[in-house]
């Protein structure tokens, strides 16, 4: 396959980055990659979709992985995945002697394995510097769901239009869902039986990365599962915490012991972002120490600091998360080439093993299986009104190309992007009831 064929047939069908921001497939393709990266770490506490679907869909997957590698002139394509996921390593290599350009790599069972700078460092031993992206490494990072949507464009042209999630938590069957885009979150949930405590939280990802959600948030591209907690779960109330009561705390409680900056993922390979120091500039007003503020640009959100490390019970992450958006808002970028050191000496006596994590978050009770029903699930009873987001990816929002009272077929264009972004397709026959600048409705046919 030609390399501007398989560019434009990903950004055609609409493939994003399935499990992180975002981030449209199509514009990760460079030839000036040597190695491609599949990401099945999965280390989120509670994922369970992409172990499921490179088991179910292993010859599949493989297959798009290699066509990917050698369109793009790759030497080789390496699939890091945690050595715990047993089963679908055994599918794997029931597989992978078919390709000669493939490798397994096994990783540790630990957090965050899956952020693409660590997973980068683990399988191939190579420091993405500060500010860059994998390419300048000469590395692309796709996870196990996107490459499978690169599978299903390749050979049969078909669009995004459905999602896997998982449900998890207080509900009484935790299970793995293929579903529509659109689908109300409330819905998903009642696939699974519904909530099993009054007055619930949902959380959209995960315990560490995910974010409060209303119930009737829709699915889109990105969502990888729903996290039922009860009100008073501590993940819950520390995700709820107002920013101002984060900067109170910081003020009263900081004792600078450096707990967030000696975990912290990225510091330990060398970045130079050191939340100690961001929490002692937040603490005075966040206008003496300039270089701490504007290394927290390098953090990745993995939420180590806030909900692991910190013995006081302080938020650095979400604090870097809020200050990190409003600078953006303002146009203010970090250096270009910021100083940058060498791997931490003591990085592997750091990590943090996932049974801990998951001990410490206090979700252990909801770590049970939640098995992968892959038949596409049918709403059209439950739900009269689909609800299609129009910035489900890193970019511009899609624009419609589909007018109120238009009627649509399933996979039919609803909405496009000239510039970097993803096209969006109808998941289901139907009439479009209502348009604005964030969504469409689609009224679907029974």
């Amino acid at each position: 396959m030609q390399f501007t064929e398989l560019s434009g047939l990903m950004k055609e069908c609409g493939i994003v980055g399935a499990g992180g921001a975002g981030f449209p497939s199509y514009a990760k393709l460079s030839e000036k990659a040597d190695t491609i990266i599949l990401n099945c770490a999965e280390c989120e506490p509670l994922f369970r979709l992409h172990r499921q679907l490179l088991m179910t869909y292993a010859e599949e997957i493989l297959s798009a992985l290699d066509t990917v590698r050698e369109t793009v002139g790759a030497k080789k394509a390496i699939i890091g995945i945690k050595a715990a996921y047993s089963e679908t390593v055994e599918e794997l290599n029931e597989h992978i002697g078919a390709f000669k350009n493939i490798e397994i790599s096994l990783l540790p069972e630990v957090y965050p394995a899956g952020d693409e700078i660590v997973l980068i460092y683990e399988t191939t031993g190579k420091v993405v510097k500060p500010g860059q992206l994998p390419i300048s490494e000469g590395v692309i990072v796709y996870n196990v769901e996107t490459m499978l949507n690169i599978h299903f464009a390749i050979k049969e042209k078909t669009p995004v239009c459905y999602k896997y999630v998982t449900v998890a938590g207080e509900v009484e069957n935790p299970q793995t869902y293929k579903v529509p885009l659109g689908v109300p979150l409330k819905k998903v949930v009642e696939l699974s039986g519904g909530e099993t405590v009054k007055d619930c939280v949902y959380l959209s990802g995960g315990a560490m990365t995910g974010r409060v959600a209303n119930k009737n948030d829709v699915v889109t591209k990105t969502t990888n599962a729903i996290l039922v907690l009860p009100q008073n779960h501590p993940v819950v109330m520390k995700k709820k915490t107002n920013s101002k009561v984060n900067i109170y705390r910081a003020m009263s409680a900081c004792c600078q012991c450096r707990m967030c900056t000696d975990m912290c993922s990225r510091n330990l390979l060398g970045h130079p972002i050191e939340p100690h120091l961001f929490m002692r500039a937040a603490a005075k007003g966040m206008t003496k120490d300039v270089t701490a503020m504007m290394n927290s640009m390098y953090c990745s959100q993995c939420g180590i600091c806030s909900m692991y490390a910190c013995h006081q019970g302080l938020s650095p992450s979400m604090l870097i998360g809020e200050f990190r958006n409003e600078i953006r808002k303002r146009g203010i970028k970090p250096e270009k080439e910021p100083k940058f050191s060498e791997v931490d000496e003591h990085r592997k006596y750091r990590t943090i093993p996932m049974e801990r994590l998951v001990s410490r978050l206090g979700i252990s009770k909801y770590d049970v299986e939640a098995p992968l029903d892959d038949s596409p699930q049918d709403f059209s009873k439950a739900v009269k009104t689909l609800k299609i987001m129009l910035s489900q990816h890193i970019g511009q929002p899609a624009k419609a190309v589909v007018s109120v009272g238009d009627t649509v077929k399933k996979f039919e264009k609803l909405a496009s992007c000239e510039g970097l972004g993803a096209e969006i397709h109808s998941p289901a026959d139907g009439v479009v009831k209502e348009i604005t600048e964030k969504y469409i409705l689609l009224d679907i046919k029974r």
